[in-house]
């Protein structure tokens, strides 16, 4: 177990026993995180720190059940997910096309995306987030869903599998499966 994984079930544990300032403090640690994750479901800033709030509000009153069975981001990160998707369901819509907004850290985390120079390569970059960004939306749910944790949120095999419930096989299965078909949506723009 690391030391944030430490202070968390410490700080939970302080919550448990009633300490509400040991639960602000998990707050500011992750509120940047969760509100990034909500963003992606969620594109007006306005809904996504209510929707990013409210998270927060069920995870607190959720906390006295928290068993500790998988870290406390990982717990956290679900519950966000299915607050930001409830949202969407409530308000009838879909989450936004991934075109609208370029994600910056798919951009500094991606090699082929940094090496540019000049309005061209910004036009071909443009072009290429975009087909990158498509391959994934077009993904079935398990393939998107397993690709986003690893590649947006740098998540663990481990803590993927923790998030989706599956052995950690089944999560290396469609990580891969989600890369072969990104490439073969590259490869046919070539």
């Amino acid at each position: 177990m690391d030391t944030t994984e430490t202070n968390d079930r410490q700080l939970v544990e302080r919550v448990q026993r009633g300490d509400k300032r040991a639960f602000d403090i998990l707050v500011l640690k992750y509120q940047h995180r969760i509100g990034s994750l909500v963003s992606r479901y969620i594109r007006d800033s306005d809904e996504v720190q209510d929707v990013t709030q409210e998270a927060f509000i069920k995870a607190y009153r959720a906390l006295p059940r928290f068993r500790g069975d998988s870290a406390f981001y990982t717990w956290l990160y679900r519950i966000a997910i299915n607050t930001a998707k409830n949202y969407l369901v409530s308000k009838s819509r879909r989450p936004p096309d991934t075109d609208i907004d370029v994600d910056g850290e798919f951009q500094a985390d991606s090699a082929v995306l940094k090496d540019v120079a000049g309005p061209e390569s910004h036009l071909a970059t443009a072009q290429l987030q975009k087909v990158i960004f498509d391959a994934i939306e077009n993904l079935p749910e398990e393939l998107n869903v397993a690709v986003t944790l690893r590649e947006f949120e740098g998540m663990s095999y481990e803590e993927i599998a923790e998030v989706m419930e599956c052995p950690v096989g089944t999560v290396r299965s469609r990580i891969f499966r989600a890369r072969e078909a990104i490439e073969k949506s590259i490869e046919a723009i070539g």
